[in-house]
């Protein structure tokens, strides 16, 4: 049994958009698992049955959007049968001397109430396993039990799923994907949100550390894995020309932010071809130099003004970030020689936009971004994999 949380909030037409996508990307999963299952849609809860139930669980359980997966016994919605259905669940976990707790729940069902049910399902418990003490507040055992219209439900577990809203419910947009540990996390943050994500990389084999590529295609295999069944691409520009040119450029204070603008410049240039909505990108607000909030406002001048950049690390803690990136896959101890030597011992933490401007007149950008938009890598990832470096 899995459950949705946020798509109650939507008007009834989207409420029927948005759990239909949902029930498509869990048979999407399901088929990329190799596991068979039924699924049926009702309000509130989406009932899975086949073989392999904590497989199917543990698959489900990864679809944004759904917020909670347990394995259920599923009966008639007479009452009677939902309290001897619970009567037999519990006791097989149940021991004389213990405390529990009935968690009751009834939906489009009359004739009783919730407390109704809790209270006899609770009292057809106590007579099949004797000497056991209610505790509703810190129980050694809880059992939910719910009445619905398509049946009784009865559990007593529960898998935390990632909420959000369904992939594909919000539109596609181009993440920056480096080989650190923020841009997945916020890749992640925005496809909670429903949004398809394509990525581009920007590598240097001159200039950056020899695992860098390697890093960020670990990264596309791993975001990957929450998309199952749909494959994901990353585009990989080879900046080198560019580099080339920046690091003879006489102020060196300000590489990092022309680094910056030269990339969401060419982002802004793929948007624009493959017809994305946004642009995703991992700052965090004063984490380093290029993400105080002046530099910020000066790297974002350049993309467009109806091209959203989209920030979802903006205000989170570092380790809120390394949270995510464990609990994602993403997060790797040793990082590996990931470094970029283009960076300047003392970069500037609150540039103008003049100063940045004066200093990009030393450099052709348009003819930099066109010779770096000829040498592009296009991979692909499905289900944890990559499967198609295609150097078209």
């Amino acid at each position: 049994m899995a459950k949705y949380g946020e798509l109650f909030l939507k008007s009834e037409s989207v409420q029927r958009y948005y759990t239909k996508l949902l029930t498509k990307n869990i048979r999407m999963a399901l088929n990329a698992a190799g596991l068979k299952a039924d699924i049926e849609l009702h309000r509130g809860r989406i009932l899975i049955s086949g073989d392999n139930t904590k497989d199917i669980a543990d698959t489900v359980s990864k679809v944004f959007g759904i917020v909670g997966v347990s394995i259920a016994v599923l009966t008639s919605p007479e009452r009677s049968e939902i309290e001897e259905a619970a009567a037999e669940f519990a006791s097989k976990k149940l021991k004389s001397g213990m405390t529990f707790a009935v968690r009751p729940r009834r939906s489009n069902i009359t004739g009783f109430t919730s407390q109704e049910l809790g209270a006899s399902t609770g009292s057809r418990i106590y007579q099949r396993v004797p000497g056991l003490t209610v505790n509703l507040t810190d129980p050694d055992y809880e059992i939910f039990v719910e009445a619905r219209k398509e049946g009784g439900l009865i559990y007593d577990n529960s898998i935390e799923g990632p909420g959000g809203l369904p992939v594909g419910t919000q539109g596609k947009v181009l993440s920056l994907l480096s080989a650190g540990i923020d841009s997945p996390v916020a890749s992640w943050l925005v496809m909670k949100r429903g949004c398809i994500v394509s990525y581009v990389h920007f590598n240097s084999e001159k200039y950056m550390g020899a695992d860098t590529k390697k890093a960020s295609l670990e990264n596309l295999a791993n975001l990957s894995l929450w998309t199952p069944g749909h494959s994901v691409e990353m585009v990989c520009v080879k900046i080198d020309k560019f580099y080339d040119s920046l690091v003879n450029v006489e102020n060196q204070k300000n590489r990092c932010l022309i680094c910056k603008r030269f990339m969401l410049r060419i982002a802004s240039e793929i948007v624009r071809k493959e017809g994305y909505l946004a642009i995703v990108m991992g700052n965090n607000l004063g984490q380093v130099a290029s993400q105080t909030l002046s530099n910020i406002s000066v790297v974002e001048s350049v993309v467009p003004p109806d091209i959203p950049v989209i920030q979802p690390l903006i205000t989170y803690d570092k380790e809120e970030t390394v949270k995510i990136a464990r609990k994602i896959k993403t997060f790797r101890n040793l990082a590996g020689d990931v470094g970029c030597s283009v960076v300047p011992k003392h970069p500037a933490v609150s540039a103008t936009s003049e100063s940045v401007i004066e200093d990009e007149k030393e450099l052709d950008i348009k003819e930099l971004m066109k010779i770096c938009l000829l040498d592009v890598k296009k991979y692909r990832a499905l289900n944890g994999e990559i499967i198609s470096p295609d150097e078209s």
